[in-house]
């Protein structure tokens, strides 16, 4: 839990004057001209101060007991010791709880501070009248500031949306697969890059994969349990359907053995897909061999794009794997085309960033030649491949802009806001070697002695045991001086 703030360059209790005295020190001690004190025979309402051996001499002043007010009148007494015992284990170190806010710091004796107890009646004779800056010379030698239950506000949470590819893109139009995948591997899937492989900036985007549901479209090698298309087929039924149910089931074609998948590898999408900020272009097939991953000519003219269903599909189906929406024909700008009669090709699931393409829509609308052979290897997932990659270098007539894989990933972030609020007379002094010059710390600008000025860099979050848990930096210095206050705002993610 941060309880406390501090300012960097951190003030360290200095007056303007007499700075080489005290530059160490986190309080200054108050100083009264002899004068100041009365006799037991002076006017009762001039008498403020109970001066005994016990905390100190004053130079030039009687400290005869029965020459002065007894320690019990309640206008005020000393409180502290010596002045070592004070700066070294008075609890008025470090704050201004030590000081009578209407005695001014004068002179250079280190005499005990001085606290008044109500009703309060300043001190008469006071020498050396201060300027009016000294007034607040007290809080400005704070080092900490404690939040209270207004400066902080919990618990505010905000969705935040980015570009799912490399570098926070969210259009892709360029798509290399890898020769560093095994031919096994290939088998199973396909990984998609966003440049060429060996590039330094090159990175794996998304995968796919096709799966039939009884092994077909891949070598089963004479075991036709063993496929690789029967493999992705049940490793996606058991990671996205609910146990009850067998197959894989589109508004396109009910219930389908065969389906291609696209996966999103998880660091790109970090909690999810963005349910309506996915759109993914696929271009008819012309011509493919048998093996896709060989020649696949793609057309140049008819290209699909597919979004998912939440513009029109307000309450989605939740499964196993959080919500489900359809996958149907459009685009990210216009929304679902007819949507009074939406092309179905698939399934989203947004949560675990998949898509689930059923087949044979594919190959209804597209004419994808999806091979379902299981006596040799088809590898249509290359087919998908091609599709995609090529609808990269085809213009999109309405946009002007090649036909790009769209998509944005969102997150849920818990924040919480400290408020820093400096006021005028607080945080005016640094322990800044560049403030002083000399053996003796003296400020450098002579100005700075009445009207300092100094520069917030840093604000510092601490618990209640002093340790530092956060730092945050301003954009720049913020300039700090009897005439100006600050709020900062400091805003933590988690």
């Amino acid at each position: 839990m941060i309880h406390l703030i501090k300012l960097k360059y951190q003030p360290i209790g200095q007056s303007g004057f007499n700075l080489g005295a005290y530059q160490n020190r986190s309080s200054i001690p108050l100083t009264v001209a002899p004068s100041a004190y009365r006799s037991a025979a002076a006017d009762a309402s001039q008498l403020l101060y109970t001066p005994t051996n016990q905390y100190g001499v004053f130079p030039g002043v009687s400290t005869t007991p029965a020459t002065y007010r007894p320690a019990a009148d309640p206008r005020g007494i000393y409180s502290g010791g010596t002045t070592d015992e004070f700066f070294a284990g008075s609890p008025y170190v470090g704050g201004i709880s030590g000081f009578n806010p209407g005695v001014i710091p004068i002179g250079s004796n280190p005499m005990p501070p001085i606290i008044a107890s109500p009703p309060y009646i300043p001190p008469v004779n006071v020498i050396n009248g201060p300027s009016q800056n000294m007034m607040s010379t007290a809080n400005s030698g704070k080092t900490f500031s404690r939040f209270t239950m207004d400066d902080v506000i919990q618990q505010q949470t905000e969705l935040v949306t980015g570009g799912v590819w490399s570098s926070n893109v969210a259009s892709l139009t360029t798509h290399f697969s890898s020769s560093a995948q095994t031919t096994t591997q290939r088998t199973y899937y396909v990984d998609v890059h966003n440049t060429i492989p060996g590039d330094s900036d090159s990175l794996v985007q998304f995968s796919i994969a096709y799966g039939h549901a009884l092994g077909s479209g891949s070598n089963s090698q004479g075991q036709l349990s063993d496929s690789p298309s029967k493999a992705i087929y049940s490793q996606f039924k058991q990671l996205l359907l609910n146990t009850t149910e067998t197959r894989f089931t589109t508004q396109g074609s009910g219930s389908t053995d065969s389906i291609y998948a696209i996966t999103f590898k998880r660091n790109r999408m970090k909690e999810r897909l963005d349910p309506g900020n996915f759109e993914v272009p696929i271009s008819a097939v012309t011509s493919r061999p048998v093996n896709a991953t060989g020649s696949v000519v793609i057309s140049t003219t008819i290209t699909s794009t597919i979004i998912d269903d939440s513009s029109i599909n307000t309450s989605p189906v939740v499964g196993a794997m959080g919500r489900v929406y359809n996958l149907v024909s459009g685009s990210i700008s216009t929304g679902v085309f007819t949507a009074a009669t939406p092309v179905y090709f698939g399934k989203a699931y947004p949560d675990y960033g998949v898509l689930i393409i059923d087949g044979n829509v594919l190959d209804q609308k597209l004419a994808f030649k999806t091979n379902l052979s299981s006596s040799s290897e088809a590898n249509n997932h290359f087919a998908l491949f091609r599709s995609i990659s090529g609808s990269g270098t085809i213009t999109n007539a309405v946009t002007s802009d090649k036909f790009g894989f769209l998509a944005r990933n969102s997150e849920k972030i818990t924040s919480a806001h400290y408020f820093v609020r400096v006021r005028n007379n607080e945080f005016n002094f640094t322990n800044n070697p560049s403030y002083v010059t000399g053996s003796q710390g003296d400020i450098k600008e002579s100005s700075f002695k009445k009207d300092p000025v100094t520069y917030i860099t840093t604000v510092g979050l601490y618990n209640d045991n002093f340790e530092l848990l956060a730092v945050a930096k301003v954009s720049k210095p913020i300039q700090k001086t009897f005439s100006r206050e600050s709020l900062i705002r400091v805003k933590l993610d988690f």
